[in-house]
């Protein structure tokens, strides 16, 4: 066991030093050139020093012949064998001893009941991890990283009201939580969009989020919101349901690209009621207070930040870095481009619809959110409350 720590602890020096500095060399080159990558005999040594010296360090955890028994510990070292698997993707170069190589990772994905390859968790959550020293690369992961916890703040604000009950006046201090939490979200996207370099992030930060085969099958690509809380929020507020096929096929292609302890908040979170639903359930039960009248102006305040947050990440963020650049990335690159896995325009539409889901704001034959419950709530809480 110790010696497994050890070449576990070898590894992780190597992903945070050498790996790091060969990846920021290459991704130099590819930036100097304007290109998403680049082949050439010095190119070339460079990609070799990476999928060679990798191999032989995930092979020496192999070769110790036991994993670790702590999950967390198995998670982050699932994330170290990914993020090495994510480069050598990047870089088009082949794994040495690969069956080796995914033969762990399936290991550690079969144990922890994931998917066998790094995600956005391993880099900001499970050790703070890029694949190389750009300061563009520190901004996304970081600000990014910042948004998932605002996320996480909110949905855990939330989760707790609905024991309470949404009349609740300890409701009105989670709401206002909840809200802050989201405000933050909305920061977090307005400080990457005004920092983070368009071109940097085209060329050398979304090329390490492809898609990768493990074991001859293929896994989509990393996406910063692979975590449970911000479908938390959706259905708790009510602004999207589980039974919308839509939303379910999200909740169930997500599933296995969530932390562990992520899958089991998903799970819960499709079984319950909307604190929309709660509040009309309280409001037909007799006067409106003023308390329930405050708390339902407080939710409504959340579901506008969340909207707020979200249209500004599809409006600002992924048109902008993403849709954009791809219509002027060359020919022969045009069919590899993805936000993770499926077509560029498959993936747009999906968020497009997402986007006006959370933002409850309906398009006529094309998609139907919960603007009309919201306004009916508004009636409610105005009319009978008087």
């Amino acid at each position: 066991m110790a010696h497994q720590g050890a070449a576990v602890e070898q590894f992780d020096r190597w992903l945070r030093h050498e790996f790091l500095d060969l990846n920021t060399e290459l991704e130099e080159a590819y930036f100097a050139a304007h290109r998403e990558i680049l082949y050439g005999p010095d190119l070339e040594v460079i990609k070799q020093a990476i999928a060679l010296n990798g191999a032989k360090l995930v092979a020496q955890i192999v070769e110790a012949g036991t994993t670790p028994v702590d999950a967390r510990e198995r998670y982050q070292l699932l994330g170290a064998v990914g993020l090495y698997l994510g480069a050598c993707r990047r870089h088009e170069v082949d794994v040495p001893e690969h069956e080796l190589v995914e033969s762990l990772a399936n290991l550690l994905g079969a144990s922890l009941g994931v998917a066998p390859r790094y995600v956005f968790a391993h880099q900001c959550l499970y050790g703070y991890r890029t694949f190389t020293a750009l300061d563009d690369e520190r901004v996304f992961v970081t600000h990014n990283g910042l948004g998932v916890l605002s996320y996480q703040r909110a949905a855990h604000a939330l989760r707790r009201i609905p024991a309470m009950g949404v009349s609740s006046p300890l409701a009105a201090y989670l709401l206002e939580d909840a809200r802050a939490a989201l405000d933050d979200v909305l920061l977090s996207n307005r400080t990457l969009s005004e920092t983070l370099n368009v071109d940097r992030f085209f060329l050398n930060i979304r090329p390490y989020f492809k898609p990768y085969q493990v074991g001859g099958v293929e896994f989509r690509g990393a996406n910063a919101g692979d975590f449970a809380a911000i479908n938390e929020i959706d259905l708790l507020l009510g602004l999207c349901a589980a039974h919308d096929p839509f939303y379910q096929r999200v909740l169930t292609e997500k599933y296995a690209y969530v932390p562990p302890e992520d899958q089991v908040l998903l799970r819960a979170a499709v079984t319950g009621v909307s604190l929309l639903e709660l509040l009309f359930r309280e409001a037909a039960t007799g006067p409106v207070t003023a308390q329930l009248r405050a708390n339902a102006e407080r939710f409504l305040a959340v579901c506008r930040a969340h909207g707020a947050a979200y249209t500004f990440h599809h409006h600002r963020l992924v048109k902008p870095f993403l849709e954009t650049p791809a219509k002027h990335a060359p020919e022969e690159r045009v069919n590899d481009i993805t936000a993770s896995g499926p077509p560029l325009d498959v993936v747009l539409g999906g968020l497009q619809r997402l986007s006006d889901l959370r933002a409850a704001r309906d398009r006529p034959g094309v998609v139907v959110t919960a603007q009309a419950s919201l306004n009916k709530l508004r009636e409610v809480i105005n009319v009978e409350g008087r």
